[in-house]
């Protein structure tokens, strides 16, 4: 096997059976869907699992990829956060919503100065101390490049919930910064 095989090389390997080119595979993304995991779990232990379970359905899904409708790392971050959102229902956790009723409007997001200092890892962990419900639609959004109306129908919520979700993550979030010494303006 070439020392630096390309995706589609290892694709077609994995695929006729070769399990080393897995092996291969994974390490060459484990880290990247390792950070993605992280940012949809509640802990390390948790992000492991996502990862494991994201890799069992890269797999198990495979032949499914098709390099005709785009790369192999944009697929594989859609199967990593669809399996990140399928373990998060069967934890059956429930979306901490507050008051339905009160859905404040989207303010635009800049990008925060105190953001560009973090290191990716400490914005992760930062992120993880936010409640599920504002996780998951603040990663999706902020992170992932959901847009509200994909949110609402992944998750089964409404789109002024997926904004009120996310207005409340942002504060929630920059209280977090707040509280460890971190000045944040969302604008």
């Amino acid at each position: 096997m070439n020392q630096f095989p390309t995706d589609s090389f290892l694709i077609k390997d994995i695929l006729d059976g070769n399990k080393d080119s897995f092996r291969v595979l994974y390490q060459r993304y484990a880290r990247t869907v390792n950070l993605i995991c992280q940012r949809y779990a509640k802990n390390n232990s948790d992000a492991e699992d996502y990862l494991q379970e994201s890799f069992v359905t890269v797999f198990r899904k495979l032949n499914q990829f098709d390099p005709k409708k785009g790369e192999f790392p944009a697929w594989l971050k859609v199967v990593t956060v669809n399996t990140c959102l399928q373990q998060l229902r069967r934890k059956s956790f429930g979306f901490l919503m507050g008051n339905l009723s009160e859905v404040v409007s989207l303010v635009p997001t800049q990008q925060p100065d105190a953001l560009e200092n973090l290191s990716l890892e400490d914005l992760t962990k930062r992120i993880q101390k936010l409640p599920i419900g504002y996780r998951t639609v603040f990663n999706m959004y902020v992170v992932d490049g959901y847009s509200h109306k994909e949110i609402a129908e992944s998750l089964s919520i409404t789109e002024s919930t997926s904004r009120s979700q996310l207005v409340k993550a942002k504060k929630h979030l920059q209280g977090i910064l707040k509280r460890q010494n971190f000045e944040v303006n969302y604008g």
